[in-house]
């Protein structure tokens, strides 16, 4: 099979990430607008407590990695609400470590409702039946494994938690806490969004959480296992994802209803 047609395959059989659910977008955004005036001020602890509690803010989600970082934002949210939704995308490509750390991490952390979301088994057969769909479009292969499952498990809430932050790219330089998802009528919440990197590194020491065990192998930043390489010193943590492509997200993120492909805004 060509490489171009396998990725026609993908887009041609896989429905739109992002439906169209006509939405009020001035009045999601002044409510977004309210919630980071009133939470301006408050630490991340304060704004996850509020969120989670808040009517503006609606019914959430976490969606989590289980990566390199992701540890600090679910111990925070366990010690919250142990009840909020957990979501966990299984790509069925990740490193058996990080298979392992999510296993792990749930039960320590004894969330109540855990979800574990993977893409349909008919549409992994019917557009990547020998797993190679990532050697010639790591877009398409995103959309199919995670893209389109997180979106079809985010159906039903207002919202979802994030781990984002300021200092991770310059796209994220003035990320609120509070921000319209364009086209979803949902909204993301990123509490950790004006954290420093020393917050993450004294927060996990400080609590004594368990670190990712890829993230001593020189894997600041965690995905699948064929497009995740090792950084090495002086590099961007972000690096060792999808080495060598124009490409810094997976598209999980969107911008004016559409799958972020190239790190734009995401």
């Amino acid at each position: 099979m060509q490489p171009d047609r396998k990725s026609d395959v993908l887009f041609g059989g896989v429905p739109d990430a992002v439906p169209d659910k006509g939405t009020d977008d001035a009045e999601l955004r002044a409510r977004v607008a309210e919630l980071n005036e009133r939470y301006k001020h408050h630490g991340a602890t304060s704004v996850l407590e509020q969120a989670l509690q808040d009517p503006q803010a609606g019914k959430l989600a976490l969606v989590s990695s289980f990566g390199a970082e992701s540890v600090v934002l679910l111990h925070l949210v366990s010690i919250i609400d142990r009840s909020t939704p957990v979501i966990f995308i299984d790509t069925q490509m990740l490193f058996a470590e990080t298979l392992a750390y999510q296993s792990d991490l749930a039960e320590r952390l004894a969330f109540t409702d855990m979800r574990v979301i993977r893409a349909a088994e008919s549409e992994i057969a019917r557009n990547d039946p020998d797993g190679t769909l990532h050697q010639f479009s790591t877009d398409a292969c995103c959309a199919l494994r995670k893209t389109v499952p997180l979106e079809n498990a985010l159906k039903g809430f207002d919202g979802w938690i994030t781990g984002r932050k300021r200092f991770q790219a310059g796209t994220r330089a003035a990320l609120d806490f509070f921000e319209v998802e364009e086209g979803t009528g949902r909204i993301k919440v990123n509490p950790l969004a004006k954290w420093a990197p020393e917050d993450i590194k004294n927060y996990m020491e400080e609590n004594r959480l368990p670190r990712h065990p890829l993230v001593a192998k020189g894997y600041p930043s965690i995905g699948c296992a064929p497009c995740t390489s090792p950084v090495k010193e002086g590099e961007d943590p972000r690096a060792g994802r999808w080495r060598g492509q124009d490409k810094t997200e997976c598209g999980i993120h969107f911008v004016n209803g559409k799958m972020v492909r190239k790190g734009v805004n995401a």
